[in-house]
């Protein structure tokens, strides 16, 4: 089959592939309708996450259609359509029973690398490294799913894929923002990032009835998609973002802040070169400006609610800061199974409708050309979703 591999750093290309095959009893195999990029890819294109290897099928977010089943698929069936959370839970362990599903024991079959970097391992996702189980990923024509009846949700038919897609991961994980976050009617939220997940969050936020969301980037096309979500809008290379929120909340700061940057954060000034420069000569993993921002610009006693994949150490954070002015801060990777029926009824509804993040409808062999516009923000392009089909 044809599928986008990592090549190597900065490189991806689409290649001939074995197909994929059952080999477990709770596999399904899904052949692919829609596959969108994700913010976190890029960590994987710049080289900053380990253990990729040259021909590893990336992609995590994505539709389909289930067609095989494993004996002891129980829930799914063959020709359902569903949307495949990123996250491969088991559902059996003690944290998917409490609903942590990106806490995963058991979907991770290689735990070793996460065991000594962070104490304990995470979950197996979808075509993100082999530290995260080496699954090949959904930019694809067809991807092994495992424990199927946990991690694949039947979409109803009013959803169309270009909604549907986004319900794996960008939608969840904005949800889980919000959630984490405990934005209450009234509150006042301040959001970094307006890609997809922030976008997300934005939405999040509005219809749990936060008062007034402030949403924080600096390209026009995704701040102004931000603004018709119901947002404030502030763009960091024009206006000081911590004056700005202080000015924009009565001198108090944001209740609640959600970061969704990440580990290659972007800003402007002496801490940005500082991050660029210990980032390239690798003495630290991470950089952390947006991180540092919301912990400073939060409320006292408020919620940093932090969505951006980081990978280990960010130099400078702001500790004192956040143990003194009482903040709680919560992080994860998204926990979709917990979201995910939720939004697809929504969705079903009218009431929560992703389409507008596919910028850029594409077909599998434009995927390299997907990730360029997408890694530099080139001709609006907030997703590229790759449709193998087309």
């Amino acid at each position: 089959m044809r599928a986008l591999c990592w090549s190597g750093v900065n490189e991806v290309s689409v290649q001939e592939v074995p197909d994929p095959r059952l080999l477990n009893r709770q596999d399904a195999l899904v052949k692919v309708t829609a596959s969108s990029v994700c913010g976190s890819d890029l960590h994987l294109l710049d080289g900053y996450v380990p253990t990729m290897m040259a021909g590893d099928v990336i992609g995590h977010e994505f539709v389909g259609e289930i067609i095989e089943i494993g004996p002891d698929v129980r829930e799914r069936r063959v020709g359902e359509r569903v949307t495949v959370c990123s996250i491969i839970g088991c559902g059996r362990c003690h944290y998917c029973a409490a609903q942590l599903y990106s806490l995963c024991d058991n979907s991770n079959p290689d735990p070793g690398f996460l065991e000594k970097m962070n104490g304990h391992a995470s979950a197996g996702i979808f075509g993100y490294s082999h530290a995260l189980g080496g699954f090949a990923g959904s930019h694809a024509e067809y991807v092994r799913v495992p424990f199927a009846d946990v991690n694949a949700f039947p979409v109803p038919d009013e959803v169309a894929d270009a909604s549907a897609v986004f319900a794996s991961d960008a939608v969840p994980t904005g949800w889980m923002g919000a959630d984490l976050a405990e934005v209450r009617p009234g509150d006042v939220v301040a959001v970094w990032g307006c890609g997809g997940v922030g976008q997300m969050a934005t939405m999040a936020a509005i219809q749990m009835g936060a008062e007034q969301v402030i949403a924080i980037d600096r390209f026009p096309e995704r701040l102004a998609m931000a603004e018709r979500l119901g947002a404030t809008t502030l763009d960091y290379e024009q206006t000081d973002v911590l004056d700005a929120l202080k000015e924009l909340t009565g001198g108090r700061g944001p209740d609640k802040c959600i970061e969704a940057v990440g580990m290659e954060g972007h800003g402007t000034g002496a801490q940005y070169a500082y991050d660029r420069a210990k980032q390239a000569l690798r003495l630290q993993t991470d950089r952390g400006l947006p991180l540092r921002q919301a912990v400073h610009a939060c409320r006292k006693g408020g919620i940093v609610a932090v969505l951006g994949v980081y990978l280990g150490l960010v130099d400078k954070f702001p500790m004192g800061a956040l143990m003194n002015k009482g903040l709680t801060m919560r992080g994860a990777q998204q926990h979709g199974h917990r979201y995910i029926p939720m939004i697809l009824k929504r969705m079903a509804r009218g009431e929560l409708d992703a389409s507008h993040l596919l910028t850029h409808p594409m077909s599998l062999e434009d995927g390299p050309k997907g990730y360029e516009l997408f890694k530099h923000k080139r001709d609006g392009c907030v997703r590229a979703v790759f449709q193998p089909a087309v």
